[in-house]
């Protein structure tokens, strides 16, 4: 693989615009080396003749030169003769004291000379580039490392207190030494060091080992333990947001004292153990930002020297050294310390599990997976060509009983019919998301590796698909039974069985099936639910959009008489209530986030989302009367509705979740940066998006001459708001992943266990 594919599936994609442009400088090479090629064809078009006498002047002058004794007078010839660039760091006011790198190119006035001065001072611009992220990054981290040695004192100090209650937080540290000398052995165990007076045991043998142990044992009247008393100066922050939490906060009734109890401290622990996860990635991603930046400026000055014919890599390359790039250790040492740190505390000083932790392995395809994912679609195929056949055999659709099972039976199937092309439109969104690198689980918010790749989502979408297409092929039934003048209860029964078992699936406890994913889905839908009370999250809102109303279930198995395939909802005054209900969760659910997050973050456009949801609501339980009771004056009031309704999402899916139509941008009518080189692509998805976002014209249209059952028109209109959502994810989170690119946002924030006071009040 070239080295310019390899920078760009290896750097962070947050942080793209600060590495170092490859391509543009192998750009301004590719100039050099065709500029060079026309000049060599020129100077081979010269005369023989004229090359004959320039020979031939050559010659006299050198034999000149060798009489004259000009030449070979004994001085040792220098290392920097043949230096073809002066490299120095000059610096400058503005910068932060920061260096600025300038090469001054001595051979300018040689042909083609420009070019290679063009050169240099792009490499210039892209070294200072690099050097100033870095340094800003690495300063960064060295305050969030300051953050974290005053969340590991306060940790130690509770720990401390909680295992020994006996020691008075109020003492001074020397009336403490006794208690301490006397509870030596369990202090031994909870006995807590800054991070900056870690020491790496990681390589040491176990002589080496003993002997740090043996000093440790030794000097234990030297240990100076953390200042209990700083627990005062602290607040806890460890409670998790529920919606009890947020209804004290609302009611001011929270209370941030610091409780020394164990269940505080397991959970302080947790969390600060999450935030030495989170810092340690981001060292990680540092040290592979300074490593490949460093590599890529080494690939591209041996890609001059060998286009020129030059030799000026190693000057050039001995800068970069001495930079901050090349010579910072700073986050070398941060990761030493925090390793140390981490295996120390929290991993019961097992380095392997510590490392594990702090390092998970990369995640694998498993062929068994592509397996069972063909062995389940071809499945598939065999079960819908047995269900035409069937059909077609029986004459089914010609038989007195169909118009029943399409009012009754075909509702309750098209719900798994949604959910499997759900999956699947989650799973082409997977696909393109990894084809132009956008980092979605970051986005979602996934524990690393155990985000889903689109083979396992359909995986996972065949397999539920199989047992759909079985249910249907056995409740192929439509005839009653003549003596009991119903059908068969186990028949009837299928539906309910097979959403019992897949409920039971998302539900078990067990680690299997995708546990993480299962938990995370549930946890995204009780936050939904339980809209506002719950800080609102992309993961949560993202769900919030996709969910759809379906109620022929419960009503069916509620009110009608499931056995005789007879359905008395629409006759109940509480089902047309209840059908409002439902159908209208879903946008009241974001209707309520958004309002969260107006209040939260002050953002007037969470307001006019909201507004959007309204009017959406609106309109749905006006179109819901309408099909419900019919009549004209409903029938306008929902198209009028319907009407505002479109045009608004419309023009907020477009304009502010996928940030296109922009007038002004490099690419007319779309947006600066874009991730599908094909532009077309977004003009066709933005007519799409218009298109299926009239669908709900079908409710106004009369279908009564279609060939179609008015069931199956409502499950296709489904199907292309289904597919509709699912342009709108790719879109989405591609605008989405463009603003933390824009922001350098690469690592998700943890709220850490303390506040201090002090912090308060600065």
């Amino acid at each position: 693989m070239k080295f310019g594919k390899e920078l760009a599936s290896q750097k962070v994609q947050e942080w793209g615009e600060a590495y170092m442009d490859y391509n543009d400088l192998k750009g301004v090479l590719k100039d050099i080396s065709r500029f060079r090629r026309r000049n060599a064809a020129a100077q081979s078009s010269v005369p023989a003749a004229a090359e004959t006498r320039k020979n031939s002047l050559k010659r006299r002058m050198s034999m000149y030169r060798a009489f004259s004794g000009l030449t070979n007078r004994g001085t040792p010839r220098s290392d920097h003769e043949d230096e073809i660039i002066l490299v120095n760091a000059v610096e400058q006011e503005g910068i932060g004291g920061a260096p600025q790198y300038q090469t001054m190119f001595l051979m300018s006035s040689e042909a083609g000379g420009e070019y290679e001065l063009v050169f240099f001072r792009r490499l210039d611009d892209e070294l200072n580039k690099v050097v100033r992220f870095y340094r800003e990054k690495v300063e960064e981290v060295r305050k969030e490392a300051d953050e974290l040695s005053k969340q590991m004192d306060a940790l130690i100090a509770l720990r401390i207190v909680v295992e020994m209650p006996s020691l008075d937080i109020n003492a001074d540290q020397t009336t403490d030494s006794a208690a301490i000398e006397a509870n030596k052995s369990h202090m031994d165990a909870i006995q807590e060091i800054e991070m900056s007076g870690e020491e790496v045991i990681a390589g040491m043998g176990n002589e080496n080992v003993r002997i740090i142990e043996e000093k440790t044992s030794n000097n234990f009247r030297d240990f100076r333990p953390a200042q209990l008393h700083m627990l005062y100066d602290v607040r806890v922050n460890i409670q998790p947001e529920t919606p009890i939490s947020t209804l004290k906060k609302i009611l001011k009734a929270s209370n941030s004292q610091l409780k020394y109890s164990l269940p505080e401290l397991r959970k302080a622990e947790e969390r600060l153990r999450k935030a030495f996860m989170e810092f340690y990635g981001k060292l990680r991603l540092l040290k592979s930002y300074c490593f490949l930046n460093t590599l890529a400026f080494s690939k591209i000055m041996k890609k001059y020297d060998k286009i020129t014919s030059r030799k000026a890599s190693r000057s050039y390359l001995e800068m970069v050294d001495k930079s901050y790039l090349g010579s910072s250790d700073e986050v070398s040492r941060l990761m030493e310390r925090t390793e140390a740190t981490f295996i120390k505390h929290f991993a019961n000083g097992n380095r392997r599990k510590g490392m594990s932790v702090l390092r998970p392995h990369v995640k694998r395809e498993k062929h068994r997976i592509t397996f069972f994912l063909g062995l389940f679609s071809g499945c598939s195929i065999a079960l819908v060509a047995a269900i035409i056949v069937s059909i077609h055999a029986r004459n089914l659709l010609q038989h007195k009983g169909s118009d029943q099972f399409m009012e009754n039976i075909f509702p309750l199937y098209s719900l798994f019919v949604f959910i499997v092309l759900h999956m699947i439109m989650y799973a082409g969104d997977i696909y393109f998301w990894r084809r132009y690198r956008i980092n979605y689980p970051f986005i979602f918010g996934f524990k690393q590796g155990s985000e889903l790749g689109y083979r396992e989502v359909l995986l996972l979408a065949s397999g539920i698909f199989v047992l759909a297409l079985a249910a249907v092929l056995s409740h192929l039934d439509m005839e009653m039974d003549p003596v009991t003048r119903s059908y068969k209860v186990l028949t009837e029964s299928v539906p309910l069985i097979l959403i019992s078992v897949l409920l039971i699936i998302t539900f078990c406890p067990l680690n299997i099936v995708y546990r993480s994913s299962r938990f995370f889905l549930i946890r995204c839908a009780w936050h939904c639910i339980c809209a506002p009370l719950f800080k609102v999250t992309l993961p949560d809102f993202f769900l919030a959009d996709q969910l759809t109303s379906q109620v022929q279930a419960i009503c069916y198995y509620g009110w009608g008489n499931f056995r005789q395939r007879i359905n008395k909802c629409q006759d109940s005054d509480v089902y047309e209530i209840f059908y409002m209900i439902v159908a209208a969760i879903p946008f009241v659910v974001r209707l309520l986030q958004c309002l969260r997050r107006l209040f939260e973050e002050k953002d007037n456009s969470q307001g006019l989302n909201g507004l959007k949801y309204f009017t959406t609501v609106a309109a749905l339980v006006l179109r819901t009367l309408y099909e419900l009771k019919k009549g004209t004056t409903l029938k306008v009031l929902a198209a009028v509705f319907s009407g505002i309704t479109t045009i608004t999402n419309t023009y907020w899916d477009i304009v502010r979740d996928w940030g296109l139509l922009q007038r002004n941008s490099k690419n007319p009518w779309l947006r600066d940066k874009l991730l599908v080189p094909n532009k077309a692509v977004y003009f066709v998805a933005i007519v799409v998006n218009i298109i299926l976002r009239l669908v709900w014209m079908q409710m106004f249209l009369d279908f009564s001459d279609s060939f179609l059952h008015r069931k199956a028109i409502v499950a296709i209109v489904a199907c292309l708001e289904i597919i509709r959502r699912g342009i709108w994810n790719f879109f989405r989170l591609e605008n989405e992943h463009l603003n933390n690119v824009g922001k350098y946002r690469a690592v998700k924030s943890v709220p850490l266990p303390f506040n201090h006071e002090v912090d308060k009040t600065i």
